[in-house]
Protein backbone atom coordinates (compact mmCIF):
# COMPACT_ATOMS: atom_id res chain seq x y z
CA UNK A 1 0.00 0.00 0.00
CA UNK A 2 1.22 3.46 -0.68
CA UNK A 3 1.73 6.05 2.05
CA UNK A 4 -0.26 9.00 2.04
CA UNK A 5 1.20 12.13 0.53
CA UNK A 6 2.35 14.28 3.25
CA UNK A 7 2.10 17.89 3.98
CA UNK A 8 4.58 20.06 6.09
CA UNK A 9 4.08 23.18 7.52
CA UNK A 10 4.55 26.78 6.53
CA UNK A 11 7.85 28.67 7.51
CA UNK A 12 8.18 30.37 10.55
CA UNK A 13 9.76 33.69 9.50
CA UNK A 14 8.68 37.65 10.13
CA UNK A 15 10.91 40.75 8.77
CA UNK A 16 13.56 39.93 11.27
CA UNK A 17 15.01 36.75 9.82
CA UNK A 18 18.60 36.71 9.08
CA UNK A 19 19.14 32.96 9.32
CA UNK A 20 17.31 29.87 8.13
CA UNK A 21 17.32 26.84 9.42
CA UNK A 22 16.34 23.95 7.20
CA UNK A 23 15.03 20.83 8.05
CA UNK A 24 14.32 17.92 5.75
CA UNK A 25 10.56 17.18 6.15
CA UNK A 26 8.62 16.41 9.82
CA UNK A 27 8.48 13.21 11.87
CA UNK A 28 5.53 12.05 12.33
CA UNK A 29 5.34 12.98 16.12
CA UNK A 30 5.77 16.97 14.51
CA UNK A 31 3.15 16.51 12.32
CA UNK A 32 0.90 14.85 14.49
CA UNK A 33 1.44 17.99 17.16
CA UNK A 34 1.80 20.40 14.12
CA UNK A 35 5.20 21.58 15.86
CA UNK A 36 8.56 21.77 14.52
CA UNK A 37 10.34 19.38 16.42
CA UNK A 38 7.86 17.79 18.58
CA UNK A 39 9.75 14.43 19.57
CA UNK A 40 10.96 15.03 23.40
CA UNK A 41 14.46 13.60 22.43
CA UNK A 42 15.24 15.68 19.63
CA UNK A 43 18.01 18.14 20.57
CA UNK A 44 16.52 20.53 18.30
CA UNK A 45 14.41 22.98 21.26
CA UNK A 46 17.23 21.99 24.23
CA UNK A 47 20.11 23.52 21.72
CA UNK A 48 18.38 26.11 20.66
CA UNK A 49 17.24 27.15 24.44
CA UNK A 50 20.97 26.59 24.97
CA UNK A 51 21.78 29.29 22.47
CA UNK A 52 19.35 31.69 21.84
CA UNK A 53 18.64 32.28 26.45
CA UNK A 54 14.89 30.62 26.37
CA UNK A 55 13.28 27.78 27.97
CA UNK A 56 12.99 24.82 25.57
CA UNK A 57 9.93 23.42 28.41
CA UNK A 58 7.78 26.84 27.46
CA UNK A 59 4.62 26.83 25.31
CA UNK A 60 5.28 26.22 21.48
CA UNK A 61 4.20 30.15 20.41
CA UNK A 62 6.59 30.83 22.76
CA UNK A 63 9.73 29.27 21.74
CA UNK A 64 8.83 30.06 18.28
CA UNK A 65 9.19 33.91 18.83
CA UNK A 66 12.11 33.65 20.96
CA UNK A 67 13.69 32.41 17.82
CA UNK A 68 11.95 34.93 15.32
CA UNK A 69 13.21 37.22 17.77
CA UNK A 70 16.93 36.35 17.15
CA UNK A 71 16.38 36.30 13.56
CA UNK A 72 15.86 32.50 13.69
CA UNK A 73 13.44 31.47 10.46
CA UNK A 74 12.48 27.59 10.50
CA UNK A 75 11.08 25.54 7.57
CA UNK A 76 11.65 22.84 5.61
CA UNK A 77 13.46 21.46 2.52
CA UNK A 78 10.50 19.23 1.54
CA UNK A 79 7.04 21.13 1.39
CA UNK A 80 5.39 17.02 0.42
CA UNK A 81 6.17 13.77 0.23
CA UNK A 82 5.32 9.77 0.73
CA UNK A 83 6.93 8.28 4.34
CA UNK A 84 5.83 5.57 6.67
CA UNK A 85 7.39 6.75 9.85
CA UNK A 86 9.55 8.95 10.61
CA UNK A 87 13.11 8.17 8.67
CA UNK A 88 14.66 10.55 5.94
CA UNK A 89 15.21 6.92 4.58
CA UNK A 90 11.16 6.16 4.36
CA UNK A 91 10.90 8.91 2.02
CA UNK A 92 9.50 7.95 -1.60
CA UNK A 93 12.40 9.54 -3.41
CA UNK A 94 9.32 9.64 -6.17
CA UNK A 95 7.27 11.91 -3.98
CA UNK A 96 9.19 14.79 -3.68
CA UNK A 97 7.74 18.18 -3.55
CA UNK A 98 10.40 21.20 -2.93
CA UNK A 99 9.60 24.40 -0.80
CA UNK A 100 9.70 27.57 -2.60
CA UNK A 101 12.85 29.03 -2.04
CA UNK A 102 12.99 31.40 -4.49
CA UNK A 103 9.81 33.07 -2.90
CA UNK A 104 10.68 33.02 0.36
CA UNK A 105 14.50 34.52 -0.11
CA UNK A 106 12.53 37.45 -2.27
CA UNK A 107 9.94 37.74 0.62
CA UNK A 108 12.88 38.08 3.36
CA UNK A 109 16.11 39.01 1.64
CA UNK A 110 17.68 39.66 5.35
CA UNK A 111 18.26 35.72 4.63
CA UNK A 112 21.99 35.63 4.74
CA UNK A 113 22.85 32.32 5.98
CA UNK A 114 20.94 28.90 5.60
CA UNK A 115 21.91 25.62 8.74
CA UNK A 116 20.74 22.62 7.30
CA UNK A 117 19.99 20.55 10.37
CA UNK A 118 21.58 17.38 9.36
CA UNK A 119 23.03 15.99 6.12
CA UNK A 120 19.51 14.85 4.46
CA UNK A 121 17.79 18.52 4.68
CA UNK A 122 21.35 19.42 2.65
CA UNK A 123 20.97 16.69 -0.04
CA UNK A 124 17.72 17.43 -0.67
CA UNK A 125 18.74 21.24 -0.95
CA UNK A 126 21.36 20.64 -3.15
CA UNK A 127 19.10 18.26 -5.36
CA UNK A 128 16.19 19.93 -4.92
CA UNK A 129 16.43 23.40 -4.99
CA UNK A 130 18.50 26.53 -6.75
CA UNK A 131 21.03 27.73 -3.98
CA UNK A 132 20.77 31.24 -4.34
CA UNK A 133 24.66 32.20 -4.89
CA UNK A 134 24.32 35.32 -2.08
CA UNK A 135 23.66 32.93 0.75
CA UNK A 136 25.91 31.31 3.20
CA UNK A 137 25.33 27.55 3.71
CA UNK A 138 26.33 25.26 6.56
CA UNK A 139 25.17 21.74 7.61
CA UNK A 140 25.00 21.00 11.15
CA UNK A 141 24.79 18.01 12.89
CA UNK A 142 21.13 15.98 12.81
CA UNK A 143 18.85 17.25 16.27
CA UNK A 144 17.02 13.95 15.45
CA UNK A 145 17.57 11.13 18.16
CA UNK A 146 18.33 8.94 15.94
CA UNK A 147 22.06 10.68 14.95
CA UNK A 148 23.13 10.12 18.39
CA UNK A 149 26.92 11.76 19.57
CA UNK A 150 28.17 12.24 22.56
CA UNK A 151 26.59 15.24 25.33
CA UNK A 152 27.77 18.63 23.71
CA UNK A 153 29.30 17.42 20.50
CA UNK A 154 25.96 18.85 18.59
CA UNK A 155 25.59 22.24 20.61
CA UNK A 156 29.32 22.88 19.50
CA UNK A 157 28.82 22.20 16.18
CA UNK A 158 25.28 24.57 16.50
CA UNK A 159 27.40 27.41 17.85
CA UNK A 160 28.06 28.22 14.25
CA UNK A 161 24.56 30.48 14.52
CA UNK A 162 26.00 32.54 16.82
CA UNK A 163 27.88 35.71 15.92
CA UNK A 164 31.86 35.17 16.44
Amino acid sequence: MTPPLLHGFDPVVDERAQMLILGSFPSTQSLAARQYYANPRNAFWPIASELFGFDAGAPYESRLAALRAHGVALWDVLRSCRRAGSADSAIDPKSLVVNDFAALFADYPNITRVYFNGAKAAELYRRLAHPDERLQFLRLPSSSPAHATRAGVKLAAWRALLPS
